[in-house]
Formats: C-alpha cells, structure tokens, sequence
C-alpha cells in the first residue's frame, strides 16, 4: 500500500516536472526574467527527485517481472535467476523508499543560495579575536576544498592579532545549506599566547551563517538608502586614508547600517554593500522562519537561538565537540585546517532523520 501511495506522489511530481519543462521553453515566460528564474528554480529542485522516482519505478517493475517468472516458469534455471533478483531487489527497496522519502520532504528554501557569514570575537579579549581569526582561516580552507569563492567584505583587526569582526561572502553550489550548521557560539580551551603561566583559558567567538538575497528576492528602493563615502583604514597601500572608496549605506525605514572598505574601487564597494544591505533586509523575515523551524527541530541549533553554545575546540586534548549531536573528535589540528566536513555530514543526518520524523507525525 505505502509502495502505490509512494508511486502515486512521484507520477504527480512527474506532471508537474514536465509542465515546468514546458514553459521553461515558452517565450514569455523567458521574456519575464524573474518568472524564469523562480520557474529554473523548482525544476532543478525536482531533478533528483524525477530520476530517483524513475529508477524506483523501473525497480518495481523488474520485481514485479521476476514475480511472475518464479509463479509461471518451469525451468529451475530461469527461476533460480529470478529468486536472487528478487531477493536483490527487496534488500534495496527499503533504502531507496526512505532516500525518496527524504527527497520529497520539502528542504529549507534557501539551501541552495551563497552564504554571508560573521565571525565576531565574543568573551575573552585579545585571545578572542585570535580565535575568530583561527575561525576565518578554518573556514577558508574548507571553502578552498570546496572550490567555493570567498569574499572579504569588511573586517575589523584585533589588537594581539585575529579579528574583531570578519564578515565574508561564500559563493558557490549549495553553500548556505552545508554552512548553516556553523551559526552559533564556538568556545576554545587553550593556553593563550598572552598568557604567562600556562593556564588553560577559555573564550569564545560567534559566527552568523546568512542565506544571500537574490537581486529577485526583495525590492530595494534606492531613494530609501543614504550613501555615505569615507576613507578606507587598514592594509592596502597609497590609496588607504587618501581616497574616499569605502561606502556606508544607511536603509532609512528600517536603520540597518552596512559598509564596504575591501576594494579600491568605490563603485566595487557599493555593490558589496549594496548586497550585503539586501541580504540583511531579507534575513529580517526569514529569521521568523528560522524561529519557526527552531521550535520543530530541536537538534538543530542553527536554525533558532544563534547566541547557543555549538561547538567546543579544546587545544590541550586536541578534542573537538558538536553539542547539538554530542559528536567529538580527536583531530582538532586537521580539523582547524578546514577539514569540517565529517561533523556538517553528522549534523545533516540527524537534521534528516528529524525531517523525516516529522513527516510521518
């Protein structure tokens, strides 16, 4: 029974994979850019579905067609073939009815985006801000294992080293929905360099994983935002503290404050900022979302109470610990280096089996 209802909902699927398939190719919907991309959009989502429900399909139907040879064929031969395709098949159904399940439970909307993240140095001074900056690296070596690009968009430098604040744009395939896993407090034990009696410390720095706004995702209306230009501060050469390239700009209706001092050009600036401020406005509904969300899954920290404690790196013991999912590892060198895969693998599969959980509620 759960078999036909399964085929049911993928035949429907099926449908309207082949009705965006349509108008995909339909002139005015092509003329309509944001209509093609919202259209573009579903389709690619309903891909792996589609070739998952075809494969599933076929399955059904070859155990269907060994079932009639074992119930109609005379020939020992013939039915000892279909006796081990169909004790093939069935061990295999199981798996993949759960992997459609999975795939037809809606996923969070934003996944597929590019990420802003920020990483703020929390409690702990000089020591935190060379955490933060050991967090910006971590990150930057996964997103180079990635292939993913990384943006500086502004930074603010720690007076011991590290950073104040970092913010930065990820870009790539799937970026927010395997680094939205990251938002929350990370907390370090070590000795810190300032340190003089060996003491083992503990501070903590902050990360905040934002979907990016598509330019189709919210309106901006620029006679709502002011624009202002100062000089930029920092590394950089003759043009820092002589040319007005850094820009700040300022949404009136709702006082958000953005800026970019990361590029030479003034015009470059903007536009970082003027995504970066877009991106912000948009966060500001979807945090209602993630609210939302906290609320059903519980595992996941990521998506409600930013200001949680997710992670504990512990230098001394080279131990590193997920809270959410009380996952440790012994390899927090390799670790740092960016190898995070492994614990974001962890926490999308106990994101699933609550998603999944829920589904059948």
């Amino acid at each position: 029974m759960a078999e036909h209802s399964l085929l049911e909902k993928l035949s429907g699927i099926n449908e309207k994979f082949e009705t965006l398939s349509g108008q995909l190719s339909d002139p005015e919907v092509i003329a309509d850019m944001k209509k093609y991309v919202q259209l573009n959009k579903e389709y690619k989502e309903l891909e792996p579905i589609v070739e998952a429900g075809n494969k599933y399909r076929k399955m059904i139907e070859n155990l269907e067609g060994a079932k009639e040879i074992l119930s109609k064929e005379k020939d020992e031969e013939l039915r000892e073939m279909a006796k081990e395709e169909v004790a093939e098949i069935e061990s295999q159904l199981p798996d993949m009815e759960e992997n459609i399940k999975l795939l037809l439970i809606p996923a969070d909307p934003q996944d597929s985006k590019n990420a802003i993240i920020e990483i703020r140095g929390g409690t702990g001074g000089d020591e935190a801000a060379i955490f933060a900056g050991d967090l910006f690296r971590m990150y930057a070596k996964f997103c180079e294992k990635r292939n993913w690009k990384l943006e500086v968009t502004s930074q603010s430098e720690g007076a011991a080293g590290g950073f104040k604040e970092m913010i930065c744009k990820v870009s790539g395939e799937g970026v927010y929905g395997v680094l939205k896993y990251e938002s929350g407090v990370h907390r370090v034990q070590r000795v810190p360099q300032t340190e003089t009696q060996g003491r083992v410390h503990t501070s903590a720095a902050s990360v905040v994983v934002l979907p990016e706004a598509d330019e189709f995702d919210i309106e901006l209306n620029m006679n709502d935002i002011r624009k202002d230009t100062f000089c930029s501060s920092g590394p950089g050469g003759q043009s820092v503290n002589t040319t007005y390239s850094a820009i700040r700009l300022t949404h009136i209706p709702s006082g958000l404050v953005v800026q970019c001092q990361d590029e030479k050009s003034q015009l470059k600036n903007f536009d970082k900022a003027l995504a970066e401020l877009r991106t912000r406005l948009y966060n500001m509904e979807y945090e209602k979302y993630l609210n939302e969300m906290s609320s059903k899954r519980k595992t996941m920290v990521s998506t409600g109470d930013r200001s949680a404690k997710i992670r504990t790196y512990n230098y001394p013991q080279s131990r590193v610990t997920d809270h959410r999912i009380n996952y440790t590892m012994y390899n927090l060198p390799v670790f740092m280096d960016g190898a995070i895969q492994e614990v974001i693998d962890q926490l999308q599969i106990a994101e699933n089996a609550e998603r999944l959980k829920a589904a059948t509620e």
